[in-house]
């Protein structure tokens, strides 16, 4: 198969971040990110620093990119509110396409990262299962124009597009707004460090709920095969690790990771709770010999909160990714074992 180069926008996140390490692991890719800041794991890849919100700077730095292939949009926009993310992170996808389209001689693929937040599982409960043709919620929210904006300048066009919806992506990456991985792992870790039970600090309904996740190292690998199957060509599909799990059912195993028992239900807002705990932290940094992180560098309570406080079942249907040939699967409760005894090995917690 001739070599690909991918160009993955968001390389740092936790989408990103996974994507840059599994076409590197392929070996028949060259993989080129943009990044506000300078790489920061070991990688093979080529990084360019570029503010997507800045059309200027993207029209300098994007331009030269004619050897890319396959586009992958991974990256999101801090903002207060919906409808501010919206114009910002739609901004951003268009001054990319918009720079770096008109010198891609070679393009095949253009792949849009989305989530399940698409059919509104971030205001309240919403039909289940949801399917990829369910009808969309009120906006704001940024996913439509982004999507209506590629399927437009698709039209006419040699190459194809696609976008994925995952739900609940676990995985490691610094610095980024959206891992409620690093937030599980820093909340057992500081409960065990003050001789706690790990209690759920969620709503009943929460505790209780149907709920669906997906490891960022099989997105990554969904990515890749969505984007080079042609079967998936112009369409967006679900995807998730395949299982149903519920954290009542998850949570005395992830207590024992840390080494307490399993609490009861504590609803409390994460967010007010462990506003003081950068001091605590330091020391376990410290005693424990930890990279030195702040809880700022790897955790947004907030994002942890909105988690946490979705009392309604979350489910999504899989057929038509399966049906396109996507078989692969993860056992989440193995997967969370896994990735906090990966922190652990990191030296992120103790």
């Amino acid at each position: 198969m001739a070599r690909k180069t991918a160009l993955i926008a968001g390389a740092q996140g936790l989408v990103g971040r996974a994507l840059v390490q599994h076409l590197e692991d392929l070996g028949d890719w060259d993989v080129i990110g943009t990044s506000r800041r300078p790489a920061l794991f070991e990688t093979r890849a080529r990084f360019i620093g570029v503010d997507l919100t800045a059309r200027a700077e993207c029209e300098a730095k994007l331009t030269a990119l004619g050897a890319v292939t396959h586009v992958f949009f991974t990256a999101i926009a801090l903002a207060p509110n919906e409808a501010e993310k919206q114009v910002t992170t739609l901004a951003m996808f268009v001054n990319l396409l918009d720079a770096a389209l008109p010198g891609m001689a070679k393009l095949e693929h253009v792949q849009l990262m989305e989530g399940t937040n698409w059919y509104g599982n971030h205001i309240g409960p919403y039909p289940t299962p949801a399917r990829e043709d369910d009808h969309r919620t009120m906006p704001p929210m940024f996913y439509y124009p982004q999507q209506d904006h590629l399927e437009a300048l698709q039209k006419g066009r040699d190459w194809t597009w696609s976008a994925l919806r995952p739900q609940g992506v676990y995985g490691f990456a610094v610095g980024n707004p959206m891992n409620h991985l690093l937030a599980l792992a820093v909340y057992g870790a500081i409960s065990a460090e003050l001789g706690l039970p790990l209690r759920f600090p969620g709503k009943p309904g929460a505790f209780s709920g149907i709920y669906q996740f997906t490891e960022a190292a099989l997105l990554a690998r969904a990515m890749v095969w969505a984007a080079t199957n042609p079967a998936c060509a112009n369409d967006v599909f679900n995807v998730t690790n395949g299982d149903f799990q519920r954290w009542c059912n998850l949570w005395p195993a992830i207590a024992d990771f840390f080494g307490v028992e399993a609490g009861p239900i504590q609803t409390i807002r994460l967010a007010e709770m462990m506003a003081d705990k950068e001091p605590l932290w330091a020391r376990m940094v410290e005693r424990h010999a930890l990279k030195d992180y702040r809880i700022d560098d790897l955790v947004n309570w907030s994002f942890a909160d909105g988690i946490y406080s979705q009392d309604f079942d979350h489910l999504f249907n899989l057929n038509k990714i399966r049906k396109a040939g996507w078989r692969e699967v993860v056992d989440s409760e193995e997967m969370l074992l896994r990735l906090l005894g990966d922190l652990r090995r990191m030296r992120i917690i103790p």
